[in-house]
């Protein structure tokens, strides 16, 4: 147990408008990410893909809009501003969602690809500033501690998008298989898609005009300046001490696999329940298409994901986060080859428990690798997002495996992996908690 933890104050005096402004981006980054999980049941149906096209918007969003934008925020938030950033970030996010409109128009998957790209280039800026500029909110003694409650709203909103996938995307889509759709007359398959098109879009759309209110607040706030007041750029001796800093380089390792690792799990945990239920077979309530009753076992997941992000947060108050961690990390393992070789419920329920596991991950990993880093925060903190590359790279090879295999099942040999490399970084970064004490 921590004492000099359970003795700081975990959010400063004064500052708790600014937190709950910027906790409600992890909100809104939780609903877009899991609106965007839900397209791949969505567009695998409606333009009938298999499951590594389909696995391409992940790679647009964490790979070319994550990996691509990160960097380039650091230095702009370097420059200016904790504020300036959320701000830039929020645009993008806007643009993103209006981009859908142009995109149903054109009716081609890779130009909502290309909105997508915007949407997440966007979260990408919301990810490097906000993650850390909680850490900045307070001693740093607190610092996972506090960006684990910031990010135990993240799960709220991604349990809002899923609701909302449902509500009026999932539920827009029409049952006919990819292969009675190949049998359709063009026309009659044009009108089907335009209509599931159409609620996809307008769902971004109705989003984005939420998102501006949103700007407007931020723009008008007083937010706390935290670590803004150097502004200078340094990057040959910043990035020097960051390659040095072990903890850092391996902390940012392990984020790519946790990210790798949670978006495989999350993405395809529409498809598994369909197959392990044989929901396209079964006998399903009035109205409901498979992909609808799946997602029910989805929002299961995200509930028990931020339920257990809000207790671990309270057990940090005893545990070192490192300690808790080896316990996730070896606990995912464990669910994850249930997955892979039960059958039915079970490996249902055990998909599910995963994300009980899984929702200490990121914070934790994120808070341990910035420890000590200074004034060096802002661009370590950017590569720890460009470490959500692993959502795409990870997630196209087990979609992968799922097609050549012929199996969702085997598919989850890939999350299995990244937690086994999570487990090791865990106990790396319990050796360095020790020796900092």
């Amino acid at each position: 147990m921590n004492m000099k933890e359970n003795s700081v104050r975990l959010i400063a005096p004064g500052i708790l408008l600014p937190f709950i402004l910027i906790t409600s981006l992890f909100f809104l980054w939780g609903l877009a990410n899991n609106m965007t999980d839900t397209l791949l049941a969505a567009f695998k149906r409606i333009m009938s893909m298999n499951d590594s096209k389909t696995a391409l918007i992940q790679v647009a969003c964490y790979g070319l809009g994550y990996f691509i934008f990160a960097f380039p925020a650091a230095i702009f938030i370097k420059r200016f501003s904790y504020k300036s950033g959320v701000l830039l970030c929020l645009g993008l996010y806007i643009i993103g969602c209006f981009l859908f409109y142009p995109a149903s128009i054109t009716a081609n998957y890779y130009h909502f690809l290309g909105a997508l790209w915007v949407l997440f280039g966007g979260l990408s800026v919301l990810e490097t500033a906000a993650n850390p500029y909680i850490v900045a909110m307070g001693d740093e003694a607190t610092g996972t501690r506090r960006l684990n409650l910031a990010q135990s709203f993240n799960p709220l909103g991604s349990i809002t998008g899923v609701v909302i996938s449902q509500l009026f995307i999932l539920s827009e889509l029409n049952r006919a298989t990819a292969v009675e759709r190949a049998a359709m007359a063009e026309e009659a398959l044009k009108t089907i898609q335009n209509g599931e098109l159409k609620a996809v879009t307008m769902t971004y759309v109705t989003v984005g005009f939420l998102l501006f209110i949103l700007w407007i607040t931020i723009l008008v706030v007083k937010m706390p300046r935290a670590s803004d007041a150097d502004n200078s750029v340094h990057l040959g001796s910043t990035l020097k001490r960051l390659f040095r800093n072990r903890n850092y380089v391996t902390g940012v390792i392990a984020q790519f696999f946790y990210v790798g690792a949670q978006i495989g799990v999350w993405s395809f945990t529409i498809r598994y329940a369909m197959a392990a239920l044989d929901l396209e077979h079964a006998s399903l309530p009035a109205g409901k298409t498979p992909e609808q009753v799946a997602a029910t076992y989805y929002v299961a997941s995200l509930v028990l994901f931020g339920t257990s992000r809000f207790v671990f947060t309270w057990l940090m108050k005893f545990f070192r986060p490192a300690t808790l961690l080896i316990f996730a990390s070896t606990a995912a393992i464990i669910c994850t080859v249930i997955v892979i070789i039960g059958e039915g419920l079970t490996g249902v329920i055990a998909l599910v428990l995963i994300s009980a596991f899984m929702s200490l991950m990121f914070p934790t990993i994120f808070g341990q690798a910035v420890k000590g880093l200074g004034d060096d925060t802002k661009i370590g903190g950017s590569g720890l997002i460009m470490a959500i590359l692993g959502g795409a790279v990870i997630t196209f090879f087990q979609g992968r495996i799922s097609d050549l295999s012929g199996s969702i099942n085997y598919s989850y040999l890939v999350p299995l992996l990244c937690f086994i490399i999570i487990a090791f970084y865990a106990l790396s970064s319990r050796k360095t908690e020790i020796v900092r004490g």
